[in-house]
């Protein structure tokens, strides 16, 4: 079975989040899918919601989809690296194909992660383009792994949480066509991102 580790912030996480999952196992790319929001000790992101209500929000948004899960495992109280989350994933399924689910924005400074080379050598990318990346410098860059990284052939809408986030806090309107309906009213109740 090929299982698919998608890290992120999902903060909030949004409908495009969700389309890449969906894309991903209906042209069977892969066969399962775990989000695995980082924790709050990521140090890429800044403002980050609580970890628990950034849990609670991806599986309100995931909410009955087959195939797609949530794990925890980053929101420890520590750091936690992409490539102890791969290891760790790949002790509960030691005869399946581990993937990572990340974006060219990632991708592009991948080297600079812990023990990027063992990442590279021994686990499977699903690279998903963002806006202006130029993926094929990047994928020229990192030459002799390219054999372990593979592109989606995926139109991107250009929806990202920053700019629900930044919506939020000018107070503009937030609809359905960016969140799921139980994630907006999730952030409703709770006066997320307003400042």
């Amino acid at each position: 079975m090929k299982i698919g580790i998608f890290g992120g912030s999902f903060n909030p996480p949004h409908k495009m989040h969700v389309d890449i999952a969906k894309y991903i196992l209906e042209n069977k790319y892969l066969d399962k899918i775990i989000f695995v929001p980082t924790g709050i000790y990521y140090k890429y992101k800044s403002n980050l919601a609580p970890d628990e209500q950034r849990l609670q929000m991806l599986n309100l948004a995931l909410e009955g989809l087959d195939n797609i899960s949530v794990s925890d495992y980053e929101q420890q109280g520590k750091l936690m690296y992409t490539c102890d989350t791969l290891g760790h994933f790949q002790k509960i399924y030691p005869s399946d194909q581990i993937y990572f689910i990340c974006g060219a924005d990632n991708l592009s400074y991948i080297e600079t992660w812990k023990n990027a080379v063992y990442l590279l050598e021994h686990y499977r990318i699903l690279v998903v383009r963002r806006g202006q990346d130029d993926l094929e410098s990047i994928l020229a860059r990192l030459g002799p792994y390219q054999k372990n990284i593979e592109v989606l052939n995926m139109d991107l809408n250009g929806l990202s949480s920053t700019i629900i986030r930044d919506k939020i806090k000018n107070g503009e309107s937030i609809g359905e066509e960016y969140l799921n309906p139980k994630v907006l009213k999730f952030i409703r109740k709770n006066k997320m991102y307003k400042n």
